[in-house]
């Protein structure tokens, strides 16, 4: 059997889908019988990132832009150069002129839910036109695929009622949480390099709008507890600097701190030595943040919203993410409350447990075979 694989996002730089095909593509490594034959389609940025170990995995450069015009019109026919049984597209950008058989994992539906101006940084006229094509590209991908995998029990609800899919072409496999990193890092000297004197409440993520963080530094504000600091890690962009000017104009500079890009050691030290994660996000499609939190015994308050409950169960607090006193609440009672903590620290760590690489890499293989 030949399978291709869309890895041009492969690679943590590319966020959670990168995180995912890169996951995913390690475990299949160890997976893959002598039968079964990968070609692995990566971009020029990523093409030396991955060196395969399993001699039945092929790199073949497909150096097309993701969402780009190319994408559309070139990769098919490089796609069908190689005479594949099945392709997987780890995104939802499978090319409308592709017709072969594929199967697509659709992450979430985040833009169908917030499709306005104030999540881009685009015109308004270039983002209509681009919502125009997302909305054609992700209708064509769930309706021409043979299966959909969907990272959540939500995201499957989501995709049957925005998309109008059968439940049966769609199944549901969980990402995995990565193994907590080691580090070398003087907790000490990273604080006093960002600024950290405190104890501190931790995000780490982007500052999309549906992320919600400007509800979350209100109520920081009104916590208004002088030992206390917010930390929100995330490469500085159009929506961070947006949020550093509301930061400025609350007067929350010293006490609300924007790190920027953080390696991995650094944010390992943040992990460690943080009182907190919150985690207040409007929508998700899997929720991989908190997880990665619990997986360094960091007890976690959450958004009660979208598929959080169904990933984090009975191992976080919840609040209601529009309800600023409710935020305010939750963060207080669950400081003040060293029981809770501690208690909150077991059920996180036996949480992640429910989350493997290996797993989704044997039920997605189980796809590749039925397909």
């Amino acid at each position: 059997m030949k399978i291709g694989l869309d890895a041009r996002l492969y690679g943590s730089q590319h966020g959670g889908i990168g995180r995912y095909t890169e996951n995913l593509i390690k475990q299949l490594e160890l997976q893959t019988d002598q039968n079964t034959k990968l070609f692995i389609f990566l971009s020029k940025d990523n093409f030396n990132d991955y060196q395969p170990s399993n001699k039945n995995f092929q790199k073949v450069l497909a150096d097309f832009k993701v969402y780009g015009l190319k994408e559309q019109l070139l990769f098919p026919p490089l796609l069908k150069k190689y005479q594949l049984d099945l392709v997987h597209f780890p995104h939802f950008n499978a090319p409308i002129f592709y017709r072969g058989k594929f199967i697509v994992t659709i992450h979430d539906l985040i833009i169908s839910h917030y499709p306005n101006s104030r999540t881009t940084t685009l015109n308004p006229l270039v983002y209509k036109i681009k919502l125009f094509f997302y909305k054609v590209i992700i209708k064509n991908a769930a309706q021409k695929a043979k299966k959909i995998i969907a990272v959540s029990k939500y995201t499957k609800k989501d995709i049957i009622k925005l998309l109008k899919i059968e439940p049966a072409k769609i199944i549901v496999t969980y990402e995995g949480v990565d193994l907590p990193k080691t580090s070398q890092m003087n907790c000490n000297e990273l604080k006093t390099k960002l600024g950290i004197s405190k104890d501190f409440l931790l995000y780490v993520g982007s500052a999309y709008p549906h992320k919600n963080l400007e509800k979350l530094i209100s109520a920081f504000k009104i916590i208004d507890n002088p030992n206390l600091q917010l930390v929100l890690v995330g490469k500085k962009n159009y929506f961070y600097n947006r949020l550093a000017k509301e930061i400025k104009k609350e007067k929350l500079e010293n006490n609300v701190i924007l790190t920027d890009y953080l390696s991995d050691d650094e944010l390992t030290g943040l992990y460690k030595s943080a009182k907190l994660y919150v985690f207040p996000s409007l929508i998700e499609g899997f929720g991989l943040p908190p997880l990665e939190a619990q997986s360094y015994s960091l007890p976690v308050v959450s958004s009660n919203s979208t598929c959080l409950p169904e990933i984090l169960g009975e191992s976080a607090v919840y609040f209601d993410p529009d309800n600023i006193q409710t935020i305010v609440k939750v963060i207080t009672n669950t400081l003040n409350n060293p029981e809770l903590l501690a208690s909150l620290k077991v059920k996180g760590l036996e949480n992640v447990k429910r989350y493997s690489w290996d797993d989704c890499a044997q039920k997605t293989l189980k796809e590749y075979q039925q397909n």
